[in-house]
């Protein structure tokens, strides 16, 4: 029986996934195999030594010490792509929001007094201040092409816009599902100096806090459009502050509402919508929940954001699952190890992702546990478990 701690609500369709006959899961239980969560921070909190995965029913990782996590051989899924539309539609929004002034004209039209023919001569001699452009024609820059920024990028074609993107890390799945007439940027500079509007979509590490500064903002058209559905700390305030002031910018569309920010009549800032849908939120649950599942079950890892894609077939027999250091000689002691308890090995994988390798065995017969004790003093193992 496996133990999962929630955090957060978390769509029925997602807790669905764990049979009740395996699985208990619940929002207060003692030593947790798993923690599933949407934003809980865990930073604030100690994690329990029992716990061997977590999920993030999101794809931002922030709320989760992924760092401290590697160093206990914890892998942190999340779940790419399952909100990608979501955040897609609501980019989308943002463009027409700030190109035809909708916000502004709403504002307006709710203000207005009179009966219907007063209102009509009103709306008559005040809509050409709300006069806008249109997507038609313009030049769209994605600085960041994974699956919102490919999403993003090929429905602006069809708005008939020209679109130019910029990631130096694109993989090859999202490579052959981004639009042949997406042109490649060859730096972010590039991108800013090019697009009437400039649109964000990489996640926050520290290589990519305030991409957007003052410094780079000076690269960019007169009057150009920023929007942020990614971070806020991807962009530095102050230097779009400064920017909508003076008028190198003309409105900035974040998800982000932020006291610098939210009361500038340039600025559309709002609650943190991106995600926020009944179908992204299934979709999410659902991903990470199978994800869980496929961890603890098989040891089979699918988008751990620390730990490296390592899927193999079971066969009769036991299975261990073992993290450790990315140094030399690992799979070699442990190999020996069960070589000593005359334990003959089936199958074999190991993977590496930078400071973490990982490793799948599956064995003929069983696995004492006084071997899977011993894998575990090697030096360098982080975790050793039987599936």
């Amino acid at each position: 029986m496996y133990k999962i701690l929630t955090y957060n609500n978390i769509a029925v369709s997602g807790l669905e996934c764990f049979s009740r006959d395996c699985y208990e899961v619940a929002s207060e239980i003692q030593h947790p195999d798993a923690i599933l969560l949407r934003s809980y921070d865990l930073h604030s909190i100690e994690i329990p030594e029992t716990v061997k995965a977590i999920g993030r029913a999101g794809v931002g990782v922030n709320n989760i010490p992924v760092l401290e996590c590697s160093k206990q051989g914890i892998p942190v899924f999340n779940a790419p792509g399952a909100n990608a539309n979501a955040v897609k539609e609501l980019v989308v929004a943002g463009m027409l929001l700030a190109c035809r002034n909708i916000c502004q004209a709403w504002d307006y039209s709710r203000q207005l007094e009179g009966d219907d023919d007063v209102l009509e001569k009103q709306v008559e001699k005040g809509k050409k201040q709300f006069a806008g452009v249109e997507l038609c024609g313009k030049t769209l820059g994605i600085i960041g092409l994974g699956a919102i920024g490919v999403l993003v990028a090929n429905s602006a074609r069809g708005f008939g816009m020209n679109v130019l993107g910029y990631d130096p890390n694109i993989s090859v799945e999202r490579a052959w599902q981004l639009s042949s007439s997406v042109m490649q940027a060859s730096s972010i500079e590039e991108v800013l100096m090019r697009s009437d509007l400039v649109s964000l979509h990489v996640p926050l590490i520290d290589e990519t806090r305030n991409t957007l500064n003052a410094e780079r903002i000076k690269c960019m058209n007169e009057g150009a459009v920023v929007l942020n559905f990614s971070r806020s700390e991807v962009v530095d305030n102050n230097a779009i502050r400064v920017a909508l002031d003076s008028g190198k910018l003309s409105v900035y569309v974040c998800d982000f509402p932020s006291n610098d920010l939210k009361d500038n009549p340039k600025v559309i800032a709002l609650p943190h919508l991106g995600a926020s849908t009944a179908e992204a939120e299934e979709n999410c649950a659902v991903m990470v929940a199978e994800q869980l599942k496929e961890y603890l079950e098989n040891g089979n890892i699918k988008n751990a954001v620390n730990f490296p894609y390592a899927v193999m077939p079971r066969a009769e027999g036991a299975r261990l699952s073992i993290a450790n250091q990315n140094i030399p000689n690992m799979v070699s002691q442990i190999s020996t190890c069960l070589a000593n308890a005359e334990i003959n090995i089936a199958d074999l994988l190991n993977k590496s992702r930078g400071e973490i390798a990982y490793t799948l065995i599956d064995v003929e017969g069983e696995i004492p546990t006084e071997i899977v004790e011993s894998i575990g003093l090697i030096d360098g193992v982080l975790s050793v478990r039987v599936v």
